[in-house]
């Protein structure tokens, strides 16, 4: 049993309340996620819980943490620095069950993974990898090291349609307690059995946790269930209050104008009033106390407001946006080939999604249509990497990146768009390197928004989104009247957005099933 008891989370620079008084127990075949609004705190949650000493450099936390005799396995969202730069053998031989494990039971744990039994010796450096070959190295790397309680970060991101659904089975199959977090609702609909919703309230003033054993889609039918209810409560009796304070104010007026009206010579009608007045007192003083009682209109996180496209986003139906050819597809540092002989063509306001295995140049392939797009003058296209930070400068704010010039009006401009994304007065002036994956994202989407921008060229843009966020993103996108081609494995992206998708193949592309 791992557990937590009155855990309280707090920022240091901003001296924001990130959570209050958690506790949880976490057994045997617990698979529970943590969801929540982006920069809510659900990483550091979790690197906190694996070592507590990770996460003192940026917030304070107090609370009881009970380990036992479980063994913590931790995937982290982001490899580090110093490990980016090993190769992947020197990667796993930093575990010693590494070098106890057979190699029967190494071939074993691979196949599962569908990744080469010979990888564990490879001098690949690790920053090399695909994002999904990087996912399935951590993964092979935890579960050699036979782990009890498994805290995963983001397991989900960057994987390929079919490691998602080994994934799914792994995490639903699996005996061991697993605490994670995740943007792909597909996934924790199918895994879920427990659900930890982090929300931050009153422009993050107010730290609000649920903790709750049942399934994701449950809990979202239960909780909206409730909020109605509670909301319906809420007006009703405000309502009802609002028929007896009238009530009350036109009795406690004709008591008054009586009071007014009558004479010293009648003394009894006096007493009469006064002892009205007396019942009319206790009335209100009665009507206060049931207000302090009544339902309050219930609180939630709303999600962020962004309005992607304008009439100048249009592109008329007959528009060629791109009519690509390229004969081979060559690894980044020019040593393979990974495709050969692609083509692609779109027109007008067609959106378009490119999937495939992992490690078979998606990436590689959208960076190479964004070369071609970007420079054109008949178009205005926009790009999101894979990897933010290859546009955003780390040490800029979100502000000196989003209005360049400084002047009053572009900064204000700016400052009232990302409130409208969640973003607080103080989040505003960090540096970007201090943002979470999801609020970097939106950084890049708001500057695609600010430049009506009619082509998008998006790799992996749900991918940091918070499942509550993943609605409200797949609306902006699908209705954006230009085109969109983009790389994801995010299967209700693909369903809700896509016209059309291509499996890119060592052969080209191939038309997919949507």
């Amino acid at each position: 049993m791992f557990q937590i008891k009155g855990l309280n989370i707090s920022h240091k620079r901003d001296l924001r309340n990130m959570l209050e008084d958690f506790s949880l127990v976490l057994n045997p075949g617990d698979k529970a996620v943590i969801i929540g609004e982006e920069g809510n705190g659900k990483s550091t949650l979790l690197r906190w819980m694996y070592d507590p000493d990770a996460v003192g450099d940026y917030i304070e936390a107090h609370g009881e943490r009970i380990v036992s005799s479980e063994r913590l396995g931790y995937l982290p969202q982001e490899l580090s620095k110093e490990d980016k730069k090993k190769t992947v053998y020197e990667f796993f031989s930093e575990s010693e069950m590494f070098y106890l494990k057979t190699p029967g039971e190494l071939a074993q744990l691979s196949a599962e993974m569908q990744i080469d039994k010979d990888c564990y010796y490879s001098d690949q450096l690790m920053e090399s990898l695909s994002g999904g070959e990087k996912i399935k190295i951590q993964m092979l790397k935890l579960l050699i090291q036979e782990p009890t309680v498994l805290l995963l970060d983001e397991p989900s991101n960057d994987i390929d349609i079919e490691t998602l659904e080994w994934l799914e089975k792994f995490i639903s199959d699996a005996k061991e307690a697993i605490l994670f977090v995740s943007h792909d609702e597909v996934l924790i609909e199918h895994t879920a059995n427990m659900v930890i919703h982090i929300e931050q309230l009153k422009r993050k003033r107010v730290s609000r946790h649920t903790v709750i054993r049942m399934p994701y889609t449950q809990y979202v039918a239960y909780r909206n269930s409730n909020m109605r209810n509670q909301a319906a409560l809420a007006v009703s009796q405000r309502k009802e209050q609002k028929i007896k304070d009238e009530k009350l104010r036109r009795i406690q007026q004709k008591v008054e104008h009586d009071q007014a009206s009558v004479t010293r010579q009648d003394p009894h009608s006096g007493r009469l009033l006064k002892k009205k007045m007396h019942v009319v007192k206790a009335m209100e003083h009665r009507f206060e106390r049931e207000k302090q009682n009544m339902a309050e209109m219930p609180e939630s996180e709303s999600a962020m407001f962004l309005k992607m496209g304008s009439e100048k986003s249009a592109v008329p139906s007959g528009k060629t946006v791109i009519d690509f050819s390229l004969p081979f597809l060559m690894c980044p540092d020019g040593s393979r080939a990974l495709s050969t002989d692609i083509h692609l063509f779109l027109r007008g306001d067609e959106k378009i999604c490119i999937t495939g295995k992992n490690g078979c140049g998606k990436t590689t392939l959208i960076r190479e249509i964004a070369k071609e797009l970007l420079p054109r003058d008949d178009i205005r296209a926009e790009y999101m990497p894979q990897n933010y930070l290859d546009l955003l400068d780390e040490n800029q704010s979100p502000v000196d990146f989003l209005a360049p010039s400084g002047k009053k009006e572009d900064t204000t401009r700016v400052r009232t768009y990302l409130g409208s994304m969640k973003y607080t007065a103080e989040e505003m002036d960090h540096c970007i390197a201090d943002l979470s994956g999801g609020q970097k994202a939106k950084i890049l989407l708001l500057k695609m928004s600010l430049s009506d921008a009619n082509v998008l060229i998006l790799d992996e843009p749900t991918r940091n989104f918070s499942p509550l966020s993943g609605p409200v993103i797949r609306n902006l996108l699908h209705t954006f009247p230009g085109a969109i081609i983009s790389v994801s494995h995010d299967r209700k992206y693909i369903e809700e957005v896509c016209d059309k998708t291509y499996v890119l193949t060592e052969y080209g592309l191939t038309p997919g099933i949507r």
